[in-house]
């Protein structure tokens, strides 16, 4: 089987020469060469794929099982983990997703000038590869590469770097040692859309006339739209692999990226010291590199949030206030709002006979996969000509149900939300005339469709519409908290745009993602907290190239505390079933880019040693309050001097006290304590779930706020 030895960091600076590096790789050598053998023939001796030297320490070997636990038991090494497989954080059926680029530009272009448009930044982003062509990495205006660059462009496959994206590379080798040889041809450009897609909407340059079938026209743009971007291509069609990331975060520390954009994660709950990609981004954070990841497409349960740790700044998805409309109108003049990105319309003002998809399997199908429109589910004798309706959901991707509705000869596809699916609309690019609708829709079609013999229905053509209200929705698919791994924190910690996000795409791909679609666009739409993540790796650009000062943990702060719990009609974000949103969900809300212009210049170091109640997180969770429970936290002034008055919203049940009531700072830079105590409430019997609340510390100018999350015991 294939490990990754990690062995902590190097001691020497950033710049080691080859010399380091070769005797590094020795030292691990040498290690391998103190484990008893069993008097195995040489052919079955380990063999280490990947040294790593720059700036992790550690290797990764093909081992049996008896020299992992040799290993373990070494006083020098610190884990030895599997050579895990990770995914990525898209939804099943490439959900597209737009950029920001037609709402919002007056109120945050002022922002992104005062932060230079993130110039100064370098952001990696770790995915499938990049479409170097795409015109959203153009270097146009773009001045000399930053002279700390150390990286470089692997040119295999036709790939040439510029002043915009400024390096290439690709790790293969933990997959080779997983499953065997990659048959994907060795290359750091992009084959499937995902790494461009997530590069772009990170640290994009300003792409005029981006649309996908003119759809959602305007001008696309990174979240630091100046920044210098780097793709370390780490996933392959046969996955992503841990000793290819871990190899990964070694260059791109050395390499002298300043965020790391990390649209993966999801292998399973296990341990922070044996998560690969938690010790390559805590090994980051130790140098004041951030690290943005996403919370997973495990949603809407609860405990499904990925990449857990402390050190991350996690992201989940919701919607924004663009939608691609497209109405079902059926025969009793019932018009229907739904979503599509189909290129095809059918023709206005026409009809077409309407069948639920149960009532039209084929023979050999089960009545419960026809319903989804799994593949080879239905009976063209049934459907030919007419406009089914198909389930969400079965872990069939959406594009694919409309797949099997065009192969059995339907004129157009209703695809209606499952229960769990809610209010959720997310446009598909799909073959043929479709609309998906939400559960309350569905329901209401369905009947119409049982209510007479001769059912018919249309589908209007898709129409572009902004300004849409409430907005942000959570996303169905976002995973929830609370946190698995350490209840006691937070997670996700922020949400952002993860539905219908526009962004570059691979010109190889189909936006369908299947073979036999032949459709190719410059950009396209995709959903997922894949997506949501590079928005918030864009905003912590902003931030770092407006105050280099600030530490990793510095600039999450400031974006969560200034995070917003409404939507845009002024009332609490909701969930895509309708109902309120929660923190599990939201973490401390929905990014805000306006509140950036509150920040001066400061820093801030995380101290060395802590527990858990006393850990400085800017939410604040208690998984088990049975008595009296006092955490403290600890606040740095980055702004004018001012007087801080404390709001509490207290969770159900809950006495929440805060002491000192009121902060006053008298300059930059200054810090202040505050400790805040839990007690249960005399009727705290009844609330035995988690519960929310927040505080809120405001100077009447500007708003601080924290998330307060508590389970009664």
């Amino acid at each position: 089987m294939s490990y990754i030895v990690y062995l902590g960091q190097h001691s020497f600076p950033q710049g080691n020469t080859i010399f380091d590096d070769q005797k590094v790789s020795q030292s691990h050598h040498d290690l391998l060469a103190t484990l008893s053998y069993s008097g195995r023939p040489e052919e079955e001796q380990p063999e280490i794929f990947y040294s790593y030297n720059r700036v992790v320490n550690g290797f990764a070997a093909i081992l049996d099982e008896q020299q992992a636990e040799q290993l373990k038991n070494h006083p020098g090494v610190q884990s030895v983990m599997l050579n895990r497989k990770y995914e990525l954080h898209t939804t099943h059926s490439w959900e597209f997703l737009g950029l920001e680029n037609n709402n919002g530009a007056a109120t945050k272009k002022s922002i992104w000038k005062k932060a230079k448009y993130g110039e100064d930044v370098i952001i990696a982003n770790f995915d499938t590869g990049v479409w170097p062509e795409s015109e959203s990495f153009n270097d146009e205006g773009t001045g000399p590469v930053p002279s700390r660059w150390k990286g470089f462009c692997q040119s295999e496959g036709g790939v040439r770097c510029n002043r915009k994206l400024i390096g290439a590379r690709y790790f293969y080798k933990g997959l080779n040692a997983a499953i065997g040889p990659n048959k994907t041809k060795l290359s750091a450009r992009d084959t499937d859309g995902h790494g461009s897609h997530t590069l772009s909407t990170a640290g994009g340059s300003f792409a005029p006339r981006a649309s996908i079938f003119g759809y959602g026209n305007g001008t696309a743009k990174g979240g630091s739209p100046k920044a210098r971007v780097a793709a370390y291509k780490v996933c392959w069609p046969a996955g992503c692999y841990g000793a290819d990331i871990l190899a990964a975060f070694d260059a791109a520390l050395s390499d002298g990226v300043d965020v790391i954009s990390l649209s993966l994660g999801g292998a399973g709950e296990i341990d922070y010291s044996i998560d690969t990609i938690a010790i390559g981004a805590l090994t980051a954070i130790r140098r004041g590199i951030s690290v943005v990841a996403s919370a997973g497409n495990d949603g809407p349960d609860a405990f499904t949030a990925s990449n857990v740790a402390p050190w991350f700044f996690t992201v989940g998805a919701s919607t924004m206030d663009r939608v691609f409309i497209s109405f079902v109108i059926l025969g009793n003049n019932k018009h229907l709002r739904g979503t599509s990105l189909s290129d095809k319309a059918l023709p206005a003002g026409k009809s077409y006979p309407l069948i639920f998809a149960a009532d039209a399997k084929a023979a050999n199908a089960t009545t419960a996969n026809a319903t989804l429109c799994g593949p080879g589910t239905l009976d063209p004798s049934k459907v030919a000509g007419k406009i089914i309706v198909c389930l969400r959901g079965g872990n069939i991707a959406r594009l694919d149900k409309g797949i099997e509705a065009a192969r059995a000869g339907a004129v157009g596809m209703i695809l209606a939300n499952d229960q769990s699916s809610g209010n959720e609309l997310i446009a598909d690019p799909h073959l043929l005339p479709a609309s998906q609708i939400n559960y309350t829709d569905g329901l209401l079609v369905i009947a119409y469709i049982n209510s007479t013999k001769n059912a018919t229905a249309s589908i209007s053509p898709v129409l572009t519409e902004l300004g849409v209200k409430p907005a942000p929705e959570i996303a169905a698919f976002s995973s929830r908290g609370p946190n698995s791994i350490d209840p006691e924190i937070l997670k996700p910690d922020i949400t952002a745009p993860g539905v219908n996000v526009l962004a570059a795409y691979s010109e190889v791909a189909s936006p369908s993602e299947s073979i036999s679609d032949k459709r190719r666009t410059a950009f396209a739409i995709i959903s997922g907290t894949s997506m949501s993540c590079p928005h918030v790796s864009g905003i912590v650009g902003l931030l770092k190239s407006q105050h280099p000062d600030w530490s990793p943990a510095a600039i999450k702060s400031a974006i969560m505390t200034t995070a917003t719990t409404r939507a845009n009609d002024g009332k609490p974000i909701l969930d895509a079933d309708g109902k309120t949103a929660t923190p599990f969900a939201y973490g401390a809300g929905h990014y805000n880019i306006s509140f950036i212009r509150s920040f001066g210049n400061a820093s801030y170091t995380c101290p060395e040693h802590f527990s858990e109640s006393t850990f400085n997180y800017p939410s604040i969770t208690v998984p088990k309050l049975t008595g009296s429970t006092t955490v403290t936290r600890r606040v740095k002034n980055v702004g004018s001097p001012g007087t801080y008055n404390v709001h509490v919203l207290a969770p159900s049940g809950t006495t929440v006290v805060v002491e000192p009531e009121s902060l006053s700072f008298t300059k930059p830079g200054e810090e202040k304590m505050y400790k805040v105590t839990f007690k249960p409430a005399v009727n705290s019997t009844e609330h035995k779930e988690y519960v929310f609340g927040q505080l809120l510390w405001s100077d009447r100018k500007h708003k601080v706020r924290s998330p307060l999350v508590v389970k009664h015991m």
